[in-house]
């Protein structure tokens, strides 16, 4: 085949990005993939040339190499190399002058040979690299993060073609956390990365979440607090009725136990705790007013006392 630069294989500027040689190496080995291409007997060896010249250009190390001594050295024969399927016979391909190319071309020798190359420095080749994880990013409710949900993912290929990809994201999910799904990334010639999805958890109007807990504010009045009182709150599991005893005081957390967030993968549930916030009313009729200084007298309430002994 003609000698040529792996630059010049795939069709990219010497100032391509990783991504962009990702891509271009991805649409010529499936343009020219001899799968695809039965009856193209020059198929199989433009797909050669792909292969070996993104060995090169896909690993950023081999590349630097290449990029520092350029072209015009030694061309080395790369023959009998086995890329998983029958032995590529013949394969010459002029990568240049990159300094001592053993290191790089003996991974092509020893493919050919089951692992053993010629030589003394010859060695075991490298694992190919899989291509590149992504990252999409799915918004979800706190009850779809507390029950768990699914999500259509659209992922745009490197053909211009859309991959429709549904998404499991199970119960109790943080916000910011990542959900990996395996081989749905950027394709490589060891295989394709991973699909990493980003839960982005909206903020409720009244829940918070602490952990596999969950907080929710309780306005109640004074009468509720000091009699104690029996209300209709909401949980993540749906209302509920909640028993408030009475003298309960203000900050005061009232626990319902396995009423919060479920981590589905190790089976915990959290707690739900009510936050008593005793609402004082503002404006006060004359007639209430000498109400409570009368409830005031007969209670008798000395909350600052133990502040007697600063004074």
């Amino acid at each position: 085949m003609s000698e040529r630069d792996p630059y010049q294989i795939l069709g990219v500027s010497r100032t391509a990005t990783q991504d962009e040689i990702k891509r271009a190496y991805r649409r010529l080995a499936k343009e020219h993939h001899p799968d695809r291409n039965p009856d193209d007997k020059g198929a199989e060896q433009r797909f050669k040339e792909v292969q070996a010249a993104y060995e090169v250009l896909g690993d950023p190390q081999k590349r630097a190499q290449y990029d520092r001594f350029g072209a015009g050295g030694p061309a080395p024969n790369v023959r009998e190399w086995n890329m998983g399927g029958s032995p590529f016979e013949d394969v010459r391909v002029d990568f240049g002058s990159m300094g001592d190319l053993t290191s790089i071309f003996e991974q092509f020798f020893s493919r050919g040979r089951g692992g053993s190359g010629r030589g003394p420095r010859a060695r075991r080749s490298a694992p190919a690299r899989k291509g590149a994880d992504i990252e999409h990013v799915v918004e979800i409710s706190f009850e779809e993060a507390a029950q768990g949900t699914r999500r259509e993912v659209l992922l745009r290929t490197a053909d211009g073609a859309t991959d429709r990809i549904e998404v499991r994201i199970p119960a109790g999910v943080t916000d910011g956390q990542r959900i990996r799904v395996r081989g749905q990334g950027q394709e490589g010639a060891g295989g394709r990365g991973d699909l990493m999805i980003r839960c982005l958890v909206r903020p409720h109007a009244y829940f918070r979440r602490e952990g596999l807990d969950v907080l929710l504010d309780l306005p109640l009045t004074f009468a509720e607090a000091t009699l104690g009182a029996r209300v209709e709150i909401p949980t993540p599991d749906g209302p509920t009725v909640l028993s408030v005893p009475a003298g309960t005081s203000s900050g005061a957390k009232l626990r319902l136990r396995g009423r919060g967030m479920k981590n589905e993968r190790s089976g915990q549930r959290g707690d739900m705790y009510a936050v008593v916030r005793v609402q004082v009313p503002r404006e006060v009729s004359d007639e209430a007013r000498a109400l409570i200084d009368q409830l005031d007298g007969a209670l008798k309430q000395q909350p600052r006392a133990f502040l007697s002994w600063a004074l």
